[in-house]
């Protein structure tokens, strides 16, 4: 159904005749029995009617008078609220137009531990969490202001309550312990080894955080703590950190900057009590890498920002990625071993190619002059508007080119990386690709499971978890096939970590919930089961009033009086929340013009437009009693919303957005402005609406309805232009301008092909800005739901209907006001004002085009409107008072109720009760015009609905959840299943070297059926003395092993598991050359009854890493006694929750003579590193410690 439609005979053949019962009883000029034309020309002559000379001011139509029984009322579906007024019901209402389903619990997705609920957006200003990662017993947070942390014994409590100390947000969240303020958190990663987790910030700094803070009760929400180290790491933000095998921590900042922090400088450093000496000594024994690679000021580096940093474990790699290039470090010797781009070529140009993000445009370049000075136009003219149309058109293109406000992403753009346990190396882009690369940086295989961008990755055993912008989370096995996926979020997952059994992610608003590393499997049947049962214990009701107003104001100025009448203290005073529609605010060439090419650039609103919601905002109160929570204007459509105080913390999330359906869906003239809110965790939109005009255009109003609802994407700003595109979108948004300015000037020497060309250059335009919105949905889509979609891998994928639902139709209610345009049909002037001076709007409605094509299923599918009871709306002649104002001119046109209110809720049929399973349940108490209102050639309309809502406690579904997994028996049965680890044994648990030699290590998985992904790590390292005097054990960052020992797996035939060792020639700084194998430590996987080796080498060279300004750094350089460290051997299964260790003792031996393996050193732990006193028992076989 297109724009070129027309309500023509055919049409008009479809619409339901007259109803065959007689009006009641009128005058003698009363209407024929026969359907008489509204164009004939019998009705141009002048009539006098009985409301000629009505004055009827203060006139109210209500239900009062004219009440049809409800058996008049028949629709397809007609139903009605018990307490409300009575409603007609459209037909259809299935697809996109079908109520979005809802539950206690999610029927098909896993059910989630929410540790912190969605947060209203607002609340979140300067607090917003941006990054997590898990300790063996933490889950930490990096948010805006400092970092946060909780306990995993902690996640099952109830949140504090409205009347907590917490922060507005936090209400129901589990209890949680801050930090004092800081700059913003930008990036975090986690020193097991140490018990200290390591953040980068906004201000430049990296600072150490100790896990072992206090966490008495009574110091949670009081007492903040602060943090152990901090330095100054860069100039500009600290995008990205990591702890590289050798301990030493890696820093990326913009401008492709890398930076190291050798980990024996920080380690003294955290020992000083002084702060700033602390502070100095790191600060001062950093290594610049990009200086070291630039050679007569050429750098092969790129100079985009390193948004990413991973260690690579299995290699002693380590991988710094920028947007579209990768970098491959050493760990060991710090040295570059290539460059190469996203599509895994090597870059051999002397200089990289510097992004577009970093190209500057030069306003003054753009200036364009297009008209002469010397010609003068008149200073309100048509043709002068239109030229400031298009010169503030291309001004504020400028001004936003300028300031670079992103947008037009390259869709190969890498936005996440992970390293999993078999060696690989994934990566994901922006437009939804999964690339597998090898150690050596070589691009493998590709896999495309999901349209939109991968923001994060975790991975555990043989799994991997995959988060997309869409909300979606993936399950992959190693192979990249797709095991399961769901909607975690409707909002962009931003990050994900693993810890204390659950895979928690994190969406972009700073809800984070966690899933069951066994998810999905037989305890989610188990969990679901119980909390539907306990649905009644965490089940609030809430009610909340609403009053919807929509007018025409006919470009008219607010009148005060006016504004009282239609929204004065009458009608709002047990109102919570208040949504005006207006439509023709301003019109005109230049100003739809002007808008137009405001919208391309993201601006939108107009003088006149703040006008009127200051003014209506007078008329509210707006400060002591209601607040203005936000509006959004399309040209001449403006809707705008007022909380009351006492309900404003339980609204927000507002999102906003606007379709033009206008001369080729470009112009705002015609078309849909939208809100999108939470109220008390259930989502409700308002849409105001202008629709096409005249009689016989039924079917293009249709047309734009289905517009409408199909393509409004709500978001919370418009982000089009970036510095690289400024020039290229300066020409492509002036042209805009140009064709609209074009457009006006052909319209009116009727021109159709030439009209058609420049809307078609508009439309080009705004489909770019449709789609960089929706593809960009991180920049505020609200949480839709706690139910908000079925999981999508128990769905057909050729079910449309699903798969495209729109914004309108995931909404618990949707409320379209506005000028619909709907006429009256098969009806005179003269007998529409004879049926209204008659009041027989019973019979009017059999006339209503809107009724009839809602009841056809055309437009407004299911929609639900209270039954009409006032006269019609449109048109009036301006000032003139009471219904006898109606249009006398020449044209007469024939009285219509053109502005309605149109709503749909949860229901899909007669719901008794708001529940869970219905959370949104509305009625219509007052539905009415405002007749004394003569400013516009409209009445304004005003509908009041009273809102019941039924939402979810957190705090105590969180507890009920809680309570399932630490009671039921089946829960543990099946969980003592899970905590099965593959039986692995090693060759040996002692090895002694002397210099260069080099020792084999076998590693044995015994399972005959289970994987076994294993993980060698450095648990600490100490001086033998020969006396047997205690030792104290080291530990470098996350467990990093010594420079002088080395570790590679060999491969064997029979182990396909493992992956080939790579032999490199490198040069240390001190021109010494050294051969040998460079993978340290060894991690990978062994597949069932295979097996395989590791090799240990020592080794005497020393790195760039060893020294600093020519002075050796590391703790043990200056004696020759003997070294041992601790290997611990990490084993865990494809879905195990625990993790068995082995230990191995390797020893380098100066003396010529081998000590005995027999003997044991004693050792202890070191006291401040948060490691307990242990004694030296070793195990051989797979007996050791389970974490």
């Amino acid at each position: 159904m297109g724009d070129d439609d027309y309500y023509d005979d055919e049409n008009r053949d479809t619409l339901p005749s007259p109803t065959a019962h007689p009006p009641p009883t009128r005058k003698a000029y009363s209407l024929r029995h026969d359907t008489v034309s509204a164009t004939a020309t019998s009705h141009n002559r002048q009539r006098n009617h009985s409301l000629n000379d009505a004055d009827l001011p203060n006139i109210r139509y209500d239900h009062s008078f004219s009440l049809p029984i409800l058996g008049s009322v028949t629709g397809p579906t007609a139903d009605h609220h018990a307490i409300g007024m009575p409603e007609f019901t459209a037909s259809g209402g299935s697809g996109i137009f079908k109520p979005p389903t809802r539950a206690a619990v999610h029927p098909t997705r896993p059910p989630a531990l929410e540790l912190r609920p969605h947060p209203l957006r607002e609340t979140q200003v300067g607090k917003f969490l941006r990054t997590i990662g898990c300790t063996d017993s933490q889950l930490w947070a990096g948010q805006e202001n400092g970092v946060r942390f909780w306990m995993f014994k902690d996640a099952y409590k109830p949140g504090s309550g409205y009347s907590g100390r917490v922060r507005r947000g936090d209400e129901d969240t589990a209890p949680f312990y801050e930090s004092a303020n800081t700059s913003p958190t930008c990036c975090l990663v986690v020193d097991h080894g140490n018990r200290l987790v390591w953040t980068g910030h906004k201000d430049g700094k990296i600072r150490s955080w100790k896990m072992d803070q206090c966490t008495d009760e009574d110091n949670k929400a009081t007492t903040p703590f602060k943090d152990s180290l901090a330095w100054v790491a860069h100039k500009g933000p600290v995008l990205s950190l990591a702890i590289s095998c050798y301990g030493d921590i890696w820093s990326g900042g913009e401008g492709g900057v890398i930076k190291i922090w050798p980990w024996e400088t920080i380690e003294k450093s955290l020992s000083v009590e002084e702060k700033h000496m602390a502070s100095l000594l790191v600060e001062r024994a950093n290594i610049d890498l990009r200086s070291q690679v630039t050679v007569n000021g050429v750098c092969n580096l790129s100079s985009s920002d390193v948004k990413l940093i991973l260690s690579d474990h299995a290699r002693a790699r380590v991988w710094c990625a920028a947007s579209y290039s990768f970098s491959l470090w050493d760990a060991r010797s710090k040295e570059l071993i290539k460059v190469f781009n996203i599509d895994g070529h090597i870059e051999t140009r002397a200089e990289m190619p510097v992004p577009q993000d970093h190209q500057q445009v030069e306003p003054d370049e753009m200036k364009v002059k297009f008209v002469s000075s010397s010609k003068k136009e008149k200073p309100h003219g048509f043709l002068q508007r239109s030229r400031n149309a298009l010169i503030g058109a291309a001004d504020a293109v400028r001004r936003a080119a300028s300031r670079g406000t992103g947008g037009f992403e390259d869709s190969k753009k890498t936005e996440a990386m992970v390293l999993t346990p078999d060696g690989k190396l994934w990566s994901g882009c922006s437009n939804g690709l999964l690339v597998q690369w090898d150690s050596n940086g070589n691009r493998g295989k590709e896999f495309h499971h999901h349209p939109t961008a991968v923001l994060c990755f975790c991975t555990h055993g043989s799994r991997l978890w995959v988060g997309y912008a869409s909300g979606v989370v993936q399950l992959l096995d190693l192979d990249g096939n797709v095991i399961s996926e769901w909607v975690a979020h409707s909002s962009p997952v931003i990050k994900m970590a693993i810890g204390g059994g659950y895979v928690f992610s994190m969406a972009i608003h700073g809800g984070i919930r966690g899933w069951r590393l066994t998810s999905p499997g037989p305890i989610d049947n188990i969990i679901r089961t119980g909390l539907s049962a306990k649905e009644m214990l965490y089940t609030r009701n809430e009610s909340v009033k609403i009053l919807v107003g929509t007018w025409n104001v006919g470009q008219g100025k607010p009148n005060p009086e006016g504004l009282k009448s239609w929204l004065g203290s009458a009608a709002v005073s047990d109102v919570g929340i208040v949504v005006v529609g207006l439509q023709e605010v301003e019109m005109g060439a230049g100003f739809l013009a002007m808008s137009a090419a405001k919208e391309t650039v993201g601006l939108e609103g107009s003088a006149i437009g703040h006008i009127w919601q200051d003014a209506i905002g007078k008329v509210l109160e707006e400060g002591p009693i209601f607040e203005r929570v936000g509006s959004r204007q399309l040209a001449g459509l403006l809707i705008a919303i007022w909380v009351r105080k006492n309900l404003r913390m339980h609204v927000g999330d507002l999102d906003v957005a606007a379709v033009a359906c206008g001369f080729g869906r470009t112009i705002g003239n015609k078309g849909g402005v939208g809100l999108r809110l939470r109220v008390h965790d259930r989502i409700i939109c308002f849409v105001n609406c202008h629709l096409a005009a005249h009689l016989e255009a039924v079917n293009r109003r249709n047309a734009d309805f289905n517009h409408i609802y199909r393509t409004m994407v709500f978001s919370r700003q418009s982000h089009l232009l970036n510095v690289a595109a400024g020039m290229r979108c300066l020409l492509l948004y002036c042209s805009l301008a140009l064709c609209v300015y074009l457009f006006w000037l052909l319209y009116s020497s009727g021109f159709p092909l030439l009209l058609s060309l420049a809307a078609g250059s508009a439309s080009a335009s705004q489909v770019l800005r449709a789609n960089v919105a929706s593809a960009n949905s991180d920049q505020g889509r609200s949480d839709l739901s706690d139910q908000k979609r079925t999981d999508l891998s128990d769905q057909k994928r050729s079910d449309i209907s699903d798969q495209k639902r729109t914004d309108l139709s995931e909404a618990d209610m949707v409320v379209f006001c506005g000028d619909f345009n709907y006429r009256l049909f098969g009806i005179s002037y003269d007998e529409a004002r004879d049926l209204v001076s008659q009041r027989s709007f019973d019979w009017l409605r059999e006339k209503d085009q809107l009724r009839a094509e809602m009841k056809a299923g055309k437009v407004f599918q299911g929609m639900r409107e209270a039954v009409v009871k006032f006269p019609p709306t449109y048109k009036f002649e301006r000032h003139a008072k009471g219904l006898g104002g109606y249009d006398s001119g020449e044209k007469k046109r024939i009285p219509a109720w053109c502005d309605r209110v149109i709503y749909r809720d949860c229901r899909s049929g007669p719901m008794p009760e708001c529940s869970l399973n219905c959370p949104v349940l509305s009625s219509i108490q007052m539905y009415e015009a405002c007749l004394d209102v003569t400013d516009s050639d409209h009445k304004p309309v005003r509908c009041k609905f009273t809102v019941d809502l039924a939402r979810v406690d957190r705090s105590v579904r969180r507890k009920e959840f809680g309570d399932i997994m630490n009671r039921s028996q089946e829960v543990k049965n099946l969980l003592g299943g899970y905590s099965e680890v593959p039986e692995i044994s090693i060759s040996s648990d002692s090895i002694v070297l002397q210099n260069q030699e080099t020792c084999s290590l076998h590693i044995s998985n015994k399972s005959n059926s289970e994987k076994a992904a294993f993980r060698i790590i450095c648990e600490g390292q100490y001086p033998v003395y020969d006396d047997g005097k205690a030792s104290e054990i080291r530990h470098k960052a996350s467990f990093g092993f010594p420079t002088w020992l080395e570790l590679h797996p060999n491969n064997t035939d029979n182990n396909p598991g493992s992956f080939l060792p790579v032999r490199l020639l490198s040069r240390c700084g001190h021109g010494v050359d050294r051969v040998g194998f460079r993978v340290t430590p060894a991690c990978g996987i062994i597949n069932p009854e295979q097996s395989i080796e590791v090799m240990v080498r020592h080794t005497e060279s020393q790195t760039l890493g060893d020294l600093v300004e020519g002075v050796p750094q590391n703790w043990w350089s200056e004696d020759t006694r003997d070294k041992a460290v601790i290997l611990g051997v990490q084993v865990l299964g494809s879905q195990s929750m625990e993790t068995r260790k082995l230990q191995v003792h390797v020893r380098h031996c100066y003396s010529s003579k081998k000590p005995h393996t027999e003997s044991r050193t004693s050792i202890s732990r070191k006291p401040n590193n948060g490691t307990q006193h242990r004694s030296d028992s070793y195990h051989k076989s797979d007996s050791g410690d389970r974490n």
